[in-house]
């Protein structure tokens, strides 16, 4: 009997075998959708997941919470959300856009107020943004950045947020409020206390600003996103004690 055929007739499916075999080998992306005031810390812990999860590639997507969950409404391909405001990620579940239990609250964080470094105008606490010689402020656009939200907030409860609202320079994230406050370009500004971290060279912070509700980052899973699993993995990752001192180095505070 001639194996020929027979041998012809295995080869496509020795070869399929190998394909497939490629393709289970190649690395999963897990693509991570996170708050910009994330951008250090995440950018440290994603190469020691990776290293605990061999064959999976962590994507890191930054930006406004706002505009985050606004790219993943709209279909963008995201397995993990991480949120710097409750609000964001309570719209999130409203819309369905989460996968069920998977929830957690992270890390938490503080607004600050800041001034240039290199700045003459005496700004020491919210009630001086009101003097004259404060001229420009920044801070995220509330209706978009959440830590616009909350300087709003803490503005509205001193009552200085008509005299502050005059001068404000918008943001569209809380990383280019601290750009703005870095460059000079602003008198003051509102950040997170990790922004200002940031820059220690060229921000100074004036005062924590109090603000109605702790600030706390949630994050959760997508629904429908591709590593369902890995999502899962990551989200757990991040209360590890590993994970929990990267982000304290970074001047996040316990969840």
């Amino acid at each position: 009997m001639n194996p020929m055929p027979i041998f012809r007739a295995l080869r496509p499916l020795a070869c399929l075998a190998v394909l497939t075999f490629g393709l289970s080998a190649q690395a999963a992306d897990l693509t991570v959708s996170a708050a910009a005031s994330l951008s250090n810390a995440f950018k440290e812990l994603a190469p020691g997941f990776e290293a605990k999860h061999p064959g999976t590639r962590v994507l890191l997507n930054f930006g406004a919470s706002d505009a985050l969950l606004a790219q993943i409404s709209k279909g963008a391909p995201v397995d993990v959300f991480a949120s710097a405001d409750q609000d964001t990620m309570d719209r999130a579940e409203v819309q369905k856009a989460l996968l069920a239990g998977t929830r957690r609250n992270f890390v938490s964080n503080r607004l600050v107020l800041v001034v240039p470094t290199t700045g003459t105008v005496p700004v020491k606490a919210l009630a001086d943004l009101q003097g004259a010689a404060v001229q420009r402020v920044a801070l995220g656009k509330p209706e978009g950045v959440p830590a616009g939200r909350y300087a709003r907030g803490a503005l509205e409860a001193a009552r200085l947020w008509p005299a502050v609202s005059a001068k404000a320079v918008y943001a569209s994230h809380v990383r280019q409020a601290l750009d703005y406050v870095a460059r000079g370009e602003v008198d003051a500004g509102f950040v997170y206390a990790t922004d200002a971290a940031v820059q220690p060279d060229k921000v100074r912070v004036v005062s924590v600003v109090p603000t109605e509700s702790p600030i706390r980052y949630p994050v959760a899973a997508v629904a429908g996103g591709a590593q369902a699993e890995a999502a899962r993995q990551f989200i757990d990752y991040l209360l590890t004690p590993a994970a929990q001192a990267v982000l304290a180095k970074h001047g996040f505070l316990a969840p």
